[in-house]
């Protein structure tokens, strides 16, 4: 079932989400699962937190070769090497900031039938992982912008929501098939 995204103001947002109790869960994780993983396709993202639709579970979906559900995730280990890329929130509509995060991380996380895995991730798997591990740490990737990039990624952010038609007829191809990628 798809659900609504709570407001960009939300305190559920800068909440950290208690563990996910598979021995007393209080939903069924496989439908959790299901349910952000259908809502995180309609509103097309490529993550979503469990608490950005106001559910307090430590819990969220993310696009990789499939679609992987991450119960309790954690960061085990991470690379000194680190990235500068533009990420955006289905939470903060057309605010892309400039966030500086570890090339390749080392998790752990519960799969929604109950099973533990660890592995490697780099590129924007690792970056979409870690951003989703913000939000389900209380933690907005606005926090972790610097002022600069942020006063520029408002600005930009209010531009963009005065001409979102106009300005989608100008994305490059790349920009084009990447949009199409996410909604596949």
């Amino acid at each position: 079932m798809i659900q609504e995204l709570v407001d960009k103001n939300d305190s559920i947002l800068r909440q950290e989400m208690k563990p996910f109790d598979f021995s007393n869960p209080p939903i069924d994780p496989v439908v959790l699962y299901n349910d952000l993983a259908e809502t995180m396709i309609e509103k097309g993202g490529i993550g979503l937190s469990a608490n950005q639709v106001g559910l307090p579970y430590r819990f969220f979906v993310m696009r990789a070769e499939e679609i992987i559900g991450c119960f309790n995730p954690k960061i085990v280990d991470f690379s000194a090497e680190q990235v500068i890329l533009e990420e955006g929130c289905l939470s903060f509509p057309n605010l892309f900031v400039k966030i500086k995060r570890p090339k390749t991380i080392k998790v752990r996380y519960t799969l929604p039938d109950g099973e533990t895995v660890t592995r490697k991730f780099d590129g924007m798997t690792a970056r979409c992982f870690q951003h989703e591990l913000d939000h389900l740490n209380g933690v907005v990737y606005t926090k972790r912008a610097n002022k600069i990039h942020l006063e520029k990624a408002n600005k930009t952010s209010k531009n963009l929501s005065k001409y979102p038609v106009r300005l989608r007829s100008t994305l490059s191809e790349k920009a084009k098939e990447t949009i199409e990628w996410l909604k596949s």
